[in-house]
């Protein structure tokens, strides 16, 4: 069982930057495609950014040039660095794992989230 944990939520101005950083246990990382999701009050969960096995990147439209997702699998590690947030970027963030290795909506592992507040 793969287990994730998220770090590196906060409360920022609108402009500033976070970081958020997924830790994953197991010994098949590499092998996983990661991905971002978040969830705003009252809305559904939407997709983010997600990176594949082979190092493949994809963006939500909403984030392109501003968000930017990599991995360091000798860490077992995929981080989100966001910059230029919006209010419009408030949500829980959450990591997520597929075994399959590319990016798609179907993910087998989830964290728990952290929150990432936008103020304006």
């Amino acid at each position: 069982q793969v287990q994730l944990v998220e770090s590196g939520g906060g409360l920022v101005q609108a402009g500033g930057s976070l970081r958020l950083s997924c830790a994953a246990s197991g010994r098949t990382f590499s092998s996983y495609a990661m991905g971002w999701f978040r969830q705003a009050p009252g809305k559904e969960r939407e997709f983010v950014a997600c990176v594949s096995w082979s190092g493949g990147i994809y963006y939500a439209d909403s984030v392109k040039g501003r968000f930017t997702i990599s991995r360091d699998n000798a860490k077992n590690t995929v981080y989100l660095q966001m910059n230029s947030l919006k209010p419009e970027d408030t949500a829980i963030y959450y990591c997520a794992g597929g075994r399959t290795g590319g990016c798609s909506m179907t993910y087998d592992y989830w964290g728990q989230g952290t929150q990432v507040t936008v103020s304006s």
